[in-house]
């Protein structure tokens, strides 16, 4: 299918707006059945200091608004609404539990001439449904990570315990969302991987299987290097989530400058004297510490009964970091740690050193990087797979893209296309600024390419994407 996008224009003088979150709210309309009760059914409103007849009458609204979609179709509830001036982004994670997101579109302010104040011109198709309802299930996700299910804290302490649980954590989680940053990523959430030769990969199963034998109390083991993951013994849903709370929040916070020539392999006797530059990120700071906090954080993981509270201690060593998690049950003090710190923090150090030397050994071998003609995102839905060459930093504070925003949204547009059907499917659009972007779905697996070849028609740009596949993607199998 061809498509020409007439976006992409240049403006006259001008101010621009990026979106913003206006507001945000989790209902659940059996708790304020009656009139007069209706303040009960609000858990949770950002921003909590909007006056309580306007927080009643947004959440009356959302709420008239799913009812009335349902008559159409009762099995799929409304998920967004249009307006001019916003979007309003509608999500049922739990039965009867509403959570509600509502997002300011862009704007432009375009000058007036006569000194008139100026024009507010909304843009009204620029926000993806698709990109926008993937962040909001995302912040349950993390809810949930770190809290269990809505349904947990009810049976625990009723609605009281909830609220608490909720202001608590959204009330910090709502200051990291930057929705000018959200992008075609935040929808696949998927995981970037380190790629590696087998003999380093065994090694490193070889230190997991080691460390769980000496520390019988461990359940799940994560390895990850370069905040690219390794290994991992978690389900893959809740890895996805894990590994985006460890590469958007834990390690951005603990990234302080890394040891001094890290990327030089240790000498072998490193391991003889125990030097090692092992740290807690989670749990103790310093173990030599007399009064060090033994506490880590909490995660819930699925699991056969339903979910497990785990502990999660995440050790690192230079570029390397493992995450251990171990049952809540269980009381984790001094003598653990430095039982954990002793006999992770050599081995860990030493790894670090190998994946390092390995890394550049096949850096030499491939030859200086060079700038590709072109750029391109790749996800597997079946392992979460994700490698993009386009952003060149995706944080929660920023997404630095090396291509101009109004491409991203054409990918997004694609991506939207994509879900609609079943079918492998290919999608080719020209770009008004002698882009050329292509989107192949085959299998599970979607690929996203974007040429700047000014003169290439139909027939060229699709060979370019043939030569793409067969040399970044030889080993998987693209339908064509």
């Amino acid at each position: 299918m061809l498509m020409i996008s007439p976006r992409m224009a240049t403006g006259m003088q001008e101010k621009q707006y990026s979106p913003s979150l206006l507001s945000f709210f989790i209902y659940n309309p059996k708790f304020g059945p009656r009139e007069g009760e209706e303040e009960k059914k609000i858990l949770f409103y950002h921003p909590s200091e909007v006056e309580k007849n306007e927080k009643i009458r947004n959440v009356g609204l959302c709420e008239a608004i799913v009812q009335f979609t349902r008559t159409f179709c009762p099995s799929k509830p409304a998920k967004s609404l249009h307006t001019q001036k916003n979007r309003q982004f509608f999500f049922e994670p739990e039965e009867n539990f509403w959570i509600v997101m509502v997002v300011r579109n862009p704007m432009v302010e375009k000058a007036n001439k006569e000194g008139r104040p100026a024009a507010t011109e909304y843009q009204e198709e620029e926000l993806l449904d698709n990109v926008y309802g993937a962040v909001l299930q995302q912040c349950y996700s993390m809810y949930k990570l770190f809290n269990g299910t809505f349904g947990r804290a009810m049976e625990a302490g009723a609605v009281e315990l909830l609220t608490q649980k909720l202001e608590k954590f959204f009330y910090r989680y709502l200051q990291t969302l930057h929705l000018q940053s959200c992008d075609l990523l935040d929808v696949f959430g998927g995981i970037s991987f380190f790629p590696l030769d087998k003999m380093t990969y065994l090694k490193i199963q070889s230190f997991v299987n080691r460390v769980e034998e000496s520390l019988s109390l461990i359940k799940y083991t994560t390895f990850l290097y370069n905040d690219q993951l390794i290994w991992s013994s978690l389900e893959q849903d809740d890895m996805r989530i894990l590994y985006k709370y460890l590469t958007t929040s834990l390690f951005p916070r603990h990234s302080e400058p890394e040891l001094a020539g890290r990327d030089s392999p240790l000498r072998p006797e490193v391991a003889g004297n125990l030097l090692h530059y092992g740290r807690f990120l989670t749990g103790p700071t310093n173990l030599k510490d007399p009064d060090a906090k033994f506490r880590f954080p909490r995660i819930f993981v699925n699991s056969s009964d339903g979910y497990e509270e785990l502990h999660l201690i995440v050790y690192k060593a230079m570029s390397a970091a493992v995450c251990f998690m171990i049952s809540a049950s269980e009381e984790l003090g001094r003598e653990f740690c430095e039982q954990l710190d002793g006999l992770v923090g050599p081995q860990l150090t030493l790894l670090a050193s190998d994946i390092c030397e390995q890394y550049n050994i096949n850096r030499r071998i491939s030859g200086p990087e060079k700038e590709p003609q072109f750029k391109f995102i790749y996800f597997n839905h079946m392992n979460l797979a994700e490698k993009s060459t386009i952003h060149m930093r995706k944080t929660a504070s920023v997404s630095l893209t090396s291509v101009h925003p109004d491409l991203m949204k054409i990918l997004g547009d694609i991506h939207a296309d994509f879900v609609r059907v079943d079918e492998d499917e290919e999608i080719i659009v020209k770009a008004m600024t002698d882009y050329w972007v292509v989107g192949k779905k085959s299998d599970q697996r979607e690929l996203y390419v974007i040429l700047n070849q000014k003169n290439a028609n139909l027939i060229e740009v699709n060979e370019e994407v043939k030569r793409l596949c067969a040399t970044q993607f030889n080993n998987i199998f693209f339908l064509d």
